[in-house]
């Protein structure tokens, strides 16, 4: 019987999950990944992620950075202190683009600007 609680947490740990705006989404369905979610509206994001993390069927789901807000806090410090499954939050484009944006606002000028 062990053998075989170990085995489903072994099959469940190999899988991973992708939920989140559809620029996310879309690069891991090409490359292969089936179990992919496109949600735009919170209260959807806040279920999938819930629903996802609490069947037991993952060892690891992807989440757009921007679904992290949308989730209560009592659930965000749960999903930050477990191991499997493991959720990664992941910037989408948009949002990296803007990062970046951001951190040309802040660089220092030149030597030769001056």
């Amino acid at each position: 019987m062990s053998e075989q609680v170990s085995k489903q947490k072994t099959d469940a740990s190999g899988r991973l999950a992708v939920v989140g705006d559809r620029e996310l989404v879309i690069g891991y369905r090409l490359i292969g990944i089936d179990d992919t979610f496109i949600v735009s509206d919170e209260e959807d994001a806040s279920k999938k992620i819930q629903e996802l993390y609490s069947s037991g069927e993952f060892g690891l789901i992807i989440a757009s950075n921007s679904m992290r807000a949308k989730l209560s806090s009592k659930f965000v410090a749960e999903i930050e202190e477990s191991i499997e499954p493991l959720v990664l939050f992941m910037p989408s484009q948009k949002e990296a683009e803007d990062e970046d944006k951001d951190c040309l606002l802040y660089t220092s000028p030149s030597p030769r600007d001056g």
